[in-house]
């Protein structure tokens, strides 16, 4: 999961400080490889990208520092009713000017950045006018809370008297962003999933203070450190607040639909995809591959399974339970090996230097010459995926991407306990290490950080980023990594499988109404995946929307274009020559880069 690309989902949920004139962000649109008779056009497109990347930094300066623009750093959100109103006339102002332009004379790298501006101001939106996520849902203070602090205090993008500096004027401005949300929230309207979550995650901003800012206090001078204790005594009488309104208000009277519906659904995935798949056209796909991909496993069964003594019925053509049955028993051999309950972060390390090594010595891409940890995630960020991938903002350079894993709650019962390692076994260790590291999202986000437009790295594609992780899942086992190791194929395909169901079960829950009960068979028997994994799938999919589809459409797109690229290349095809120009593109959306490819029009 890419942390910067939830910065620009709340900007679009979110209104905007006062805007006030500013220095031009780093970097702006492409050099343009237009025909002289058309520079005016580039020019005039240069002008308006970097005029819409001021516009959403001076409206979210907690999106602009985990981007990367620290211009704003002391600055928190305006989530006022005044703040949302100036934010839809700033972005209704940008799609006018972006009309006046004649996108058919722009270069083709333009073209690209036209068109998904378009699309993010298209999205912003709708998103303040029709889904009005800032009326309903509690995580957008949360998650704006958290960063906006976490985000100064992660990396070491400035002297770190600076960042804690920046960090004092925040929290003592942070009150208002808990303000704003109980006087914006209508209880009404809030799922009580939504309430309860936040409810929990509250008061994980406090475990961040504690840990990145307490401990340095003493570098600052006696002024500084009196002011900057003032504020964190003020955000935890703040927290306490905000926690009781959360208890007591919120929660009990929180009741609203976590189900969007069919026609907001259909929108906000277009909007998230930017893909020329509808709905239809990807659950329909997605049940074909549930179905092929589980008849590969079943075949990977009956060749790890022969000759084992009590194995079950392994037919040519089984029934639904036959294969069920030796799916499931060929997983168990893989399940056999599992990290210890305190080494997962250990194993994780290992398994990330193990492929990092495959990849340099298959020479299948460059790899990065940037540096990546592997941490505990935080607190306030836990609850909803087990491990993500959090890149330097597109504007911070050189600095380290974390690789944090979700730490096993110290409350969880051996039973517990085991159904997670069951699911996040050693070789499944080895697919995050891959999805989340190398050569997935870390080794992706480095070779898309040197694509020169700044609006194209701020509005990267989480369809072609988790799309990019999907498939080098797939092209990791298809060039034989673990020594053509059968389970490690298997689970492979097992971590597909999540990938499938993704897109199924978003649909299902959103749109047509899935119970949990059918939720949880989707999961744990089409998909194999372990009841703890499942039950927080199940949260995940309650708590958003037109996300959990990005990684099978991406994935999909992205074969479908290695697949054109071999076709059109036939023996020239070369493996990491492509990987190299796919990632070269700045991460687009996966059409375009396609289209880029193949000198295909740019639709």
């Amino acid at each position: 999961m890419r942390q910067h690309l939830l910065a620009l989902a709340l900007v679009a949920a979110l209104g905007g400080c006062q805007q006030a004139d500013a220095p031009p962000a780093a970097n702006d649109a492409p050099a343009a490889a237009a025909s002289a008779s058309d520079a005016a056009v580039d020019t005039a497109f240069a002008d308006l990208s970097k005029r819409a990347l001021d516009t959403w930094m001076q409206l979210s300066p907690i999106s602009a520092t985990q981007i990367g623009d620290h211009r704003y750093d002391s600055e928190i959100d305006d989530l006022s009713a005044a703040g949302q109103q100036k934010m839809l006339t700033a972005y209704k102002g940008l799609v006018a000017d972006l009309d006046r332009i004649d996108v058919s004379k722009l270069s083709r790298e333009n073209q690209v950045d036209a068109a998904i501006l378009r699309n993010q101001l298209q999205s912003d939106i709708w998103n303040a006018e029709v889904l009005q996520s800032s009326r309903w849902d509690p995580q957008v203070y949360n998650g704006l809370a958290g960063s906006a602090i976490y985000s100064l205090m992660a990396r070491e993008f400035a002297p770190l008297p600076e960042r804690l500096k920046s960090a004092t004027a925040r929290m003592e401005k942070l009150p208002a962003i808990f303000a704003q949300a109980r006087e914006n929230l209508d209880p009404a309207r809030v799922p009580k999933i939504h309430a309860e979550t936040v409810a929990k995650q509250n008061r994980g901003i406090l475990s961040i203070v504690d840990s990145f800012i307490v401990p340095h206090m003493g570098e600052l001078p006696a002024e500084d450190q009196k002011r900057l204790q003032a504020a964190i005594e003020g955000l935890k009488k703040a927290v306490d607040e905000q926690q009781t309104w959360l208890d007591k208000t919120l929660v009990p009277n929180a009741k609203g639909d976590f189900r969007i519906g069919a026609d907001l659904y259909d929108q906000k995935l277009k909007f998230a995809l930017n893909s020329s798949l509808s709905r239809a056209e990807i659950g329909e796909r997605a049940r074909a591959e549930l179905k092929r991909v589980r008849q590969d496993m079943y075949g990977i069964a009956q060749t790890v399974l022969k000759d084992t003594a009590g194995a079950p019925a392994l037919p040519a053509n089984p029934t639904d339970a036959q294969q069920q049955a030796a799916i499931e028993a060929a997983l168990e051999l893989a399940y056999a090996d599992k990290p210890a309950r305190d080494k997962v972060v250990d194993d994780a390390k290992a398994a990330l230097a193990q492929s990092t090594e495959f990849v340099r010595k298959h020479d299948l891409m460059t790899l990065p010459d940037s540096p990546v940890d592997i941490i505990l995630m935080p607190e306030f960020q836990r609850g909803v995926a087990v491990a993500y991938c959090d890149s330097p903002g597109p504007l911070d350079k050189n600095l380290k991407t974390f690789y944090a894993v979700s730490p096993i709650p110290d409350d969880w019962s051996d039973a517990q306990v085991d159904s997670f390692l069951r699911e996040y076994n050693s070789r499944m260790i080895h697919l995050l290490s891959i999805h989340e590291g190398t050569p997935g999202h870390y080794l992706e986000g480095w070779h898309s950080g040197k694509f020169p437009s700044t609006l194209r790295a701020v509005l990267r594609s989480g369809l072609f980023a988790e799309g990019w992780a999907v498939y080098t899942e797939r092209m990791m086992q298809e060039q034989g990594y673990l020594d053509n190791d059968p389970l490690f194929h298997l689970v492979q395909l097992k971590f597909y499988l999540r990938t499938i169901s993704n897109a199924i079960l978003d649909q299902g829950v959103h749109v047509d109404n899935w119970t949990r009960e059918q939720a949880m068979h989707l999961m744990t028997h089409d998909a194999f995946q372990q009841e703890s994994e499942a039950s927080g799938k199940w949260v995940r999919a309650q708590l958003t929307s037109a996300q959990l589809p990005t990684y099978f459409v991406g994935a999909q797109e992205h074969f479908d274009t290695r697949k054109a690229v071999q076709e059109k290349q036939g023996d020239k095809f070369n493996l990491k020559a492509y990987h190299d120009q796919m990632l070269s593109y700045g991460a687009p959306p996966v059409r375009f880069a396609r289209q880029l490819m193949l000198d295909q029009p740019i639709e």
